[in-house]
């Protein structure tokens, strides 16, 4: 690993929470959110191009998680964007659970998982909260959540403007948070709702009505950072400040092209190593990559491109980490 992140920044008054223009959600920097309509149709018209994904890709199995030791935190990669997030003496954490076998509406059509979940879901520990970022199909898959909610009461804490959604599906024990806004977790640990460049929808009409965004989880003496989705923006930086720095990020790196669309809510893998540095994170795990064939790029290209950031970066390929399906990290905590 590189040497630790320069110590926390003197106190400052946190960035202001989202804002609204029209009923809708607006980037931190004060941009509508999301492509318009005719970016869209083009998109549409271009569905086609692109690498094609294999239907399938089977990994090797990885140990089943176990709880870390003291002063740790073990994080199991199920894939896309769901962990399993275990704090030694703190809470156990999910983020954006998907088990469904494809991201969509519909569960005949719509993109499908050429990966299976690296860890069964009726292998989970006792999940104390369910870490949501926002509410797209990938992100927020009712299903899953129902299944969970039948393995027992399990809290979900997300962005503005999702409970109303969650609610329709008989998942009440909700808890609405703006951006910068905290809440409490088992074990005396705080997540924080933080900022992103994305936008929230669950068709082409409700664009921007729900907010999305990212969390920083304080627990076990740490501090861990879990990006959701974001294209690149100032916001990272902003974050490195008032809540960094970090022990482990999780920053997406997959799912960018082409760039004339996808640079407005997902960043490409060297933008992902700019995220990492502006962070200020001793450690990066990869996400949101080789599970569901969302965009054009092929489904090793994200796994390849960070290399090339690193080395150009100075940082060592092993800080910013590609994890397999089902493989857990125990990382040390030190930024309490």
């Amino acid at each position: 690993m590189t040497d630790a992140p320069v110590p926390r920044q003197p106190a400052r008054p946190r960035p202001r929470g989202a804002q609204r223009r029209d009923g809708r959600f607006l980037n931190p920097d004060g941009s509508r959110a999301g492509p318009s309509g005719a970016e869209l149709r083009r998109l549409f018209a271009e569905r086609n191009q692109g690498t094609p994904w294999p239907r399938q890709v089977q990994d090797p199995p990885f140990p089943p998680p176990a709880l870390p030791p003291e002063g740790h935190v073990a994080i199991t990669f199920v894939g896309h964007a769901t962990f399993l997030i275990r704090f030694h003496g703190g809470p156990t954490l999910l983020t954006d659970p998907i088990w469904s076998d494809r991201c969509s509406p519909f569960s005949f059509a719509g993109p499908k998982r050429v990966r299976a979940p690296g860890l069964d879901l009726d292998a989970l520990p006792p999940v104390d909260a369910i870490l949501l970022s926002h509410n797209h199909y990938d992100h927020c898959d009712i299903p899953t959540l129902r299944r969970l909610q039948a393995r027992g009461t399990t809290r979900i804490v997300t962005g503005l403007g999702n409970a109303k959604l969650l609610a329709k599906h008989g998942l009440r024990d909700v808890l609405e948070l703006d951006w910068w806004q905290d809440a409490a977790l088992p074990g005396g640990a705080v997540a924080t709702f933080l900022p992103a460049r994305h936008v929230g929808a669950r068709s082409l009409f409700d664009r921007g009505r729900t907010l999305w965004g990212g969390f920083a989880i304080r627990a076990g003496g740490g501090r861990l950072h879990f990006t959701g989705d974001s294209a690149w923006g100032a916001h990272f930086e902003e974050i490195g400040h008032f809540a960094g720095p970090f022990d482990v990020s999780l920053i997406p790196i997959g799912a960018y092209e082409p760039r004339w669309f996808m640079q407005q809510v997902h960043m490409n893998p060297e933008e992902a190593v700019r995220a990492f540095q502006a962070l200020r994170t001793r450690q990066a795990l990869a996400m949101h990559f080789g599970t569901f064939k969302l965009t054009q790029e092929a489904i090793d290209a994200p796994a390849h491109a960070p290399g090339v950031a690193l080395a150009a970066a100075g940082i060592p390929a092993e800080d910013f980490a590609l994890p397999g399906f089902g493989q857990t990290f125990v990382v040390p905590l030190t930024f309490g």
